[in-house]
């Protein structure tokens, strides 16, 4: 027998008759029907009577009674478990960030959501942009935060946050306030590696503008 046979043959044997186990069953009584004949044209033997009070079970059905309730006592007890293991699971999220934006932003922003939502588990991995972009097509990652890099065709990119950038200045410098490109040229700007991320958003700036550095020193910001 079948699992489906069985759950039939369950559900007449509650019942008592053939629409009352379609309605237990929440299927119409042809579908019932079918089963139930189904089921003991493979076993070649009647499992129920049909009379004028309903079903009752043959010889052979009530020698078959005792197993098939227990066999249907553990398929509700496994029913009853995944649905409470699906109720209770916990999700995990699979984050990619780049490096010093992780550090800053990323992993204080988890732990206050963890705090929220505990059944969520995140994991974070940090690496350059290309690892994270690889990762990614691995199905390594669900998803990444990076700087405004140009993403591979096979990436979707969805823009989050736009802000501005910043000069650092030292503390005893005369400007007092908002400095131009043009001030920071001439006032020995360090500038960032035109293929860091930042750096492209920069040295776009400087090129729209015209303007080329004094200094001729690069750094390469931590990410």
């Amino acid at each position: 027998m079948r699992l489906r046979h069985i759950e039939i043959f369950q559900a007449i044997l509650q019942a008592g008759t053939i629409s009352g186990a379609a309605r237990l069953l929440k299927v119409s009584q042809p579908n019932v029907s079918r089963v139930l004949n189904h089921a003991e044209q493979q076993l070649e033997f009647a499992l129920f009577e049909r009379g004028a009070q309903g079903m009752v079970a043959t010889r052979e059905g009530r020698r078959l009674i005792p197993e098939v309730q227990e066999l249907y006592i553990h398929l509700k007890a496994i029913g009853s478990l995944t649905e409470q293991m699906r109720r209770n699971r916990v999700q995990t999220v699979r984050l990619g960030a780049a490096h010093a934006f992780s550090q800053m932003v990323v992993a204080p922003t988890m732990v206050e959501f963890h705090k929220q939502e505990a059944r969520v588990d995140l994991e974070l991995v940090t690496e350059h942009f290309s690892t994270l972009c690889q990762n990614i097509l691995q199905d390594q990652l669900d998803f990444v935060l990076v700087f405004c890099q140009q993403v591979p065709a096979a990436l979707l990119a969805e823009p989050l946050l736009q802000a501005y950038m910043v000069a650092v200045l030292p503390k005893n410098s005369p400007q007092n306030g908002p400095v131009s490109l043009e001030w920071l040229c001439s006032n020995n700007l360090l500038m960032m590696q035109q293929q860091d991320p930042l750096g492209q958003v920069l040295h776009r700036a400087l090129r729209a503008k015209g303007l080329t550095p004094m200094s001729s020193v690069y750094i390469k910001p931590t990410r």
